[in-house]
């Protein structure tokens, strides 16, 4: 017989099955690759192609030339396809799409359902340091492995399907802050038969309850280690390991988490406790330590004027950045009650009576309302309960403290992203005449963003996190 009456007699297919069933993730858009690898393909391309004829049984029986799609309609759930052999005998095949959603999306689905989870604590009274926490996470894209993310009293719990990701969680906020933490798990279930046993872990995550700009008493075992620095001290730097300086002296010192988590301490006062003062004179001392010079500050607060002449003379940190009319914000030493017994231990008459802090800008602050930059956030599950009136009104004023050091340090500023806001409207220029005809006119200094530091939102790509490459510079922890 000719070609044509063996193709017309013999069916060459037979055996072939002309119908099979695929698996489809609607969650991720994957299809299931036996025995258990999910892989992304896209409509008529060649990957999916390739998983179609693997569930073909029968094909070695034959030899294929040739294999491509016959078009359906999208949303059939439908995938069509002609092989041909060497005999040029054409055959379709119909590909049913069932949907099944993967281990990944099922976790994902499920409540409560994960394998490691980290809880990070933080016990001071405000939450700057989770805040700034947030931006570091959000630059080097650390949460790309969490299940979810909730928002608790003290900190934020962050849930893992792997026990690996957690400790990279755990080895990333190691590197940004001083922490300590534990381990500990939970049995769920065990398999007699094989003694495989499945666990979940939590890891505790501590962070030093010390953050920038508080006032400290150092216990004087580890002031005499740090050169018989002075115990009372400004923190000015949080990292891996925690900065302090002398405003009196200049002298600084780095304790480092493992000296801190032996002797622990406590802040003597935070900004909560910040006082302000009106500058009347600067007088350079001559000292110089980096941006820091030595000067005694005459200074006045700003609820005495109308009531008394009292004076203070501050030997302040801040003698480079200081001018007369200022405002300045300092610790209140003379009125100031500390439940501490490091402190009680130091000689009163010794003690200065105001500590300076840092410089604010009150005038500007007041007519400002709306920044031209703004911060991306975390996708944080909120709790069920609405947080009341005050808890309210402290969290947007522990914000507000956040973005106005954001402006004020330019270090600080350049270990996160500071991103342009679109919605930003300039003032018109009747309400700029009004600001300088007003009786309180605007700092010249005020510190501002450059348009140069700021990012342009980026779009998410959906088939995965975006790489973004940043400067290999050690991120610091400064709240």
């Amino acid at each position: 017989m000719c070609v044509n009456c063996i193709r017309n007699e013999v069916d060459i297919t037979e055996g072939i099955p002309k119908q099979a069933h695929i698996h489809f993730c609607r969650n991720c858009e994957r299809y299931l690759q036996p025995p258990g690898m999910w892989i992304k393909a896209e409509l008529e391309s060649r990957e999916l192609l390739t998983l179609c004829l693997k569930k073909l049984k029968g094909l070695n029986k034959v030899r294929l030339v040739d294999a491509g799609f016959i078009w359906t309609e999208p949303h059939s759930k439908r995938i069509k396809v002609f092989a041909n052999t060497i005999l040029q005998q054409i055959f379709e095949v119909e590909y049913i799409v069932s949907s099944q959603q993967c281990e990944e999306c099922t976790r994902l689905a499920a409540q409560n359902t994960w394998k490691a989870s980290v809880q990070v604590r933080q016990k001071v009274e405000h939450k700057r340091t989770f805040l700034y926490l947030e931006q570091l996470i959000l630059k080097h894209n650390a949460h790309k492995d969490t299940t979810n993310i909730k928002e608790a009293k003290d900190g934020i719990d962050f849930y893992f399907g792997q026990r690996a990701h957690a400790i990279k969680m755990v080895e990333f906020l190691n590197a940004v802050a001083p922490i300590k933490y534990k381990t500990s798990e939970q049995l769920i279930s065990t398999d007699i038969h094989t003694s495989v046993s499945n666990y979940k872990f939590t890891y505790s995550v501590e962070i030093v309850p010390i953050c920038k700009d508080d006032l400290v008493c150092l216990p004087r075992k580890i002031a005499n280690n740090m050169g018989n620095i002075s115990p009372l001290l400004l923190c000015t730097r949080v990292s891996s390991s925690i900065q302090f300086l002398d405003p009196r002296t200049l002298n600084v010192a780095d304790i480092s988490t493992n000296i801190y988590w032996r002797t622990p301490f406590n802040s003597l006062a935070s900004a909560k406790s910040l006082t302000e003062y009106c500058v009347l004179d600067v007088e350079p001392l001559g000292p110089v330590r980096g941006k820091y010079v030595l000067a005694d500050v005459h200074v006045a607060r700003m609820t005495d004027f109308g009531h008394n002449d009292k004076q203070y003379i501050a030997r302040s940190h801040l003698g480079a950045i200081l001018n007369p009319g200022d405002t300045v914000l300092g610790y209140d030493l003379s009125t100031s009650n500390f439940n501490d017994e490091e402190f009680d231990k130091l000689d009163r008459r010794s003690l200065p009576d105001v500590v300076l802090v840092r410089k604010t800008y009150p005038n500007r602050r007041k007519k400002i309302k709306q920044r031209n930059w703004k911060l991306k956030q975390l996708g944080k599950e909120e709790s069920e309960l609405l947080p009341r009136k005050q808890d309210q009104a402290k969290i947007e004023h522990d914000m507000e403290m956040f973005m106005r050091d954001i402006e004020e340090d330019p270090e600080f500023r350049s270990t996160i992203n500071v991103f342009k806001n679109k919605e930003f409207v300039p003032q018109q220029a009747s309400e700029d005449h009004d600001m300088v005809d007003s009786d309180e006119e605007p700092e010249e200094d005020f510190p501002e963003i450059s348009l140069e530091e700021m990012l342009d939102e980026m779009q998410i790509n959906q088939d995965g996190p975006d790489e973004v490459h940043h400067d290999d510079e050690d991120d610091v922890m400064m709240m």
